[in-house]
């Protein structure tokens, strides 16, 4: 005669788990101990797996950023060009007295 299947052995099928009720009901603190250990390990690595999906959007970010960044600072350099070159012709036309001061 085969033994005869508990209910938890139908439900879990092949599966057990690491703990049974009656050793649940004796102790639930180290029950409840090892759902909260499983609960943290998953939250551990839930956030891990987002952190790494949000450095690669944010590295694409700064690299779209960076080459703004770059063609803004050749522009202003470019203008200060123009600024200092348009500065000086002005003072040299106040000190021929074309502009009046």
């Amino acid at each position: 005669m085969a033994p005869k299947k508990s209910a938890v052995d139908s439900v879990a099928g092949a599966v057990k788990p690491p703990i049974s009720f009656k050793e649940f009901s004796k102790d639930p603190v180290k029950g409840l101990m090892f759902i909260c250990i499983i609960a943290v390990g998953y939250l551990y690595v839930d956030i891990k797996m987002s952190n790494e999906k949000n450095v690669g959007k944010q590295d694409v970010t700064i690299e779209r950023l960076e080459a703004k960044v770059d063609t803004l600072q050749t522009q202003v350099v470019r203008l200060v060009g123009e600024a200092s070159a348009l500065n000086s012709k002005i003072q040299v036309l106040e000190s021929l007295n074309k502009i009046p001061q």
